[in-house]
């Protein structure tokens, strides 16, 4: 079986070509390994657990974000590293902005309240918890991949995650962090949402943060100049109601 490789040397600033290989593994990080050890050593890509908890591995096949090491492969599949973000080499791209993330979302534990938390407050934001940092999420963001400044589904679904936990004493932190090119920046596209291998829903987190929003005052600034109320009267349509008729 052939397979099509994306590579890229950041530091000898090579321009991006296609290799092709030829494998006998049909498991993409098992492939990819293959390719390392028996055919080109240079060959760069990340892992780490290699059973699909880690997130390293995530990369796109026939444009399309997965976790290498729970890929099966076929025929010419077409190997790339995620979009929108740096690629240093090959299938390795530049994370670090996730540390920025979280710090902008303000999707952390800082004053804890003393409630009781029960089993169905931890099932409350247990999904939310599962995220891998995998980074397919922001790879498939059509808003992020023209705004890096958007805080994107990752953080978003983070906030989300801690803006639900009882043992946070205050959310209003996170819920304000969240409104400048956060909740009302995202199109609601679900890309995100069809790549997660975790199952999480950024999508509907979203909208929750949304709802969450608007209870606690805020405004979707994207209606900010649009007058519901069409701000024209009858005569503005020809008509007189005093006129009669």
């Amino acid at each position: 079986m052939n397979i099509n490789i994306k590579r890229f040397n950041k530091q000898n600033h090579e321009n991006q070509i296609t290799s092709t290989f030829s494998i006998s593994k049909t498991n993409l990080l098992q492939a990819l390994t293959e390719i390392k050890n028996t055919s080109d050593a240079s060959l760069t890509f990340r892992c780490g657990c290699k059973s699909g908890v880690c997130g390293s591995c995530a990369v796109r096949v026939n444009g399309v974000e997965v976790l290498a090491c729970k890929t099966v492969l076929i025929e010419n599949d077409l190997i790339e590293p995620l979009k929108n973000r740096e690629v240093i080499k090959d299938l390795v791209v530049d994370v670090s902005h996730e540390t920025l993330l979280i710090k902008n979302s303000n999707a952390f534990l800082k004053d804890n309240s003393e409630l009781e938390i029960s089993q169905n407050d931890v099932k409350l934001i247990d999904t939310q918890s599962n995220c891998i940092l995998c980074n397919a999420c922001y790879s498939s963001c059509p808003v992020y991949e023209v705004n890096k400044e958007f805080l994107g589904p990752f953080a978003l679904t983070r906030a989300l995650r801690y803006a639900n936990d009882k043992k946070v004493l205050d959310n209003a932190a996170i819920i304000d962090s969240i409104q400048d090119k956060g909740i009302w920046d995202c199109t609601l596209c679900s890309a995100c949402t069809f790549v997660c291998p975790q199952g999480i829903d950024p999508k509907a987190d979203i909208l929750q943060l949304q709802n969450i929003s608007v209870q606690k005052g805020y405004e979707n600034p994207n209606f900010s100049n649009f007058n519901s109320g069409m701000d024209f009267g009858m005569q503005d349509m020809g008509f007189d109601p005093n006129a009669g008729f």
